[in-house]
């Protein structure tokens, strides 16, 4: 049964209540602990929930009494934190970027790349909106930069819709979700439209769409999970948003999640300990807080590449899209950002 928590962020010594929003105000929640080792996580608050779960089951379980705290300022955020030390460990809904790897590399940074699940991104509507389906097409007709001040109705991209003007939310430039969705949707380097209500509180992007009758939006399956009174998610091509069309990867907003730890912090015992637990139960916790645990083997892969402390990335620093986790699991790593 999936765990309800609340969508703020909250100590990790309290219950697994956490559905928090991308990005935010950077604040963290400390897990108790005695031990006066810290390990320091930040960034996507798409994968907060499920880094929290596993801060506070690392906690309860008494198998290293250090102090971790989950912050939440955003994928972006996330990795700046990262990149200039002030972390051990950087949650992402996206695989970092050329940029962040320069950072990281100018500040001598490496780092292990850990896919942690995988996720959904959700296209979601008022309940009483008539609309069930939309395409990737569609999509790009009303996210792309030329609808600006252009498409404002829901008639103008298709006919059959009502006419009536639209209200768009989504979520703020520092998160990843952002990134991967514009990438997906409209690619030209993930340009989106900026005549939306952005936040980086996937909190006020419930509360709008929920509150307008016109309104559309989307975030992380676990957010939609969250809020299915609330909310009403599209299907896509077709293709509802569900546990079983992501793990598919039938779903065309299907993508994994990252955690990023600090090669460096990994030779510490508290922080391999951390790391190692969860990895172990990430196949529990993701389907707990919403989202798609990935399959027994890549898990084991990724202790592996813990256990041998293998830097760098399967990315290059590209955002790409519809790359299954087998395909992920085959490619090598690279400390570069590959060319264009």
């Amino acid at each position: 049964m999936m765990l309800k928590f609340e969508l703020r962020t909250v100590a990790a010594a309290a219950a697994i209540l956490a559905l928090a929003a991308c990005g935010g105000d950077g604040q963290q929640a400390p897990a108790s602990g005695s031990s006066g080792e810290q390990i320091s996580i930040d960034g996507s608050s798409t994968v907060f929930p499920l880094a929290e779960a596993a801060a506070e089951g690392f906690t309860r379980a008494a198998t290293g009494g250090a102090r971790v705290t989950v912050g939440e300022s955003g994928t972006g955020g996330g990795f700046g934190k990262f990149c200039r030390g002030e972390t051990q460990i950087s949650n992402a809904s996206r695989p970092i970027s050329a940029g962040e790897i320069a950072a990281c590399a100018a500040a001598g940074i490496e780092y292990v790349e850990i896919p942690i699940a995988f996720d959904g991104i959700s296209v979601v509507v008022h309940p009483s909106n008539p609309l069930t389906n939309i395409t990737m097409e569609q999509l790009r007709t009303i996210w792309q930069p030329s609808a600006q001040a252009t498409i404002s109705r829901w008639n103008q991209v298709s006919p059959s819709w009502p006419n009536q003007a639209f209200q768009l939310f989504g979520p703020g430039t520092a998160s990843g979700t952002f990134d991967y969705f514009n990438e997906a949707v409209s690619g030209d380097g993930g340009a989106s439209r900026t005549d939306f209500t952005p936040s980086e509180d996937d909190n006020v992007i419930v509360q709008g769409v929920s509150s307008n009758a016109n309104a559309l939006g989307y975030f992380g399956f676990a957010y939609y999970e969250q809020n299915r009174e609330r909310v009403k998610a599209l299907s896509i091509n077709g293709v509802v948003p569900s546990a079983e069309t992501i793990a598919s990867g039938d779903y065309p907003l299907a993508r994994p999640m990252f955690i990023y730890v600090n090669a460096e912090a990994l030779r510490r015992p508290q922080v391999r300990r951390f790391v190692d637990y969860f990895i172990q139960n990430a196949a529990t916790l993701a389907p707990q807080v919403g989202y798609v645990a990935l399959p027994a083997d890549a898990y084991t892969a990724y202790g592996e590449r813990v256990a041998a402390i293998q830097t760098g990335t399967a990315f290059g620093g590209h955002n790409e899209v519809g790359l299954s986790i087998a395909e992920l699991m085959e490619r090598p790593l690279s400390s570069a950002a590959a060319s264009e």
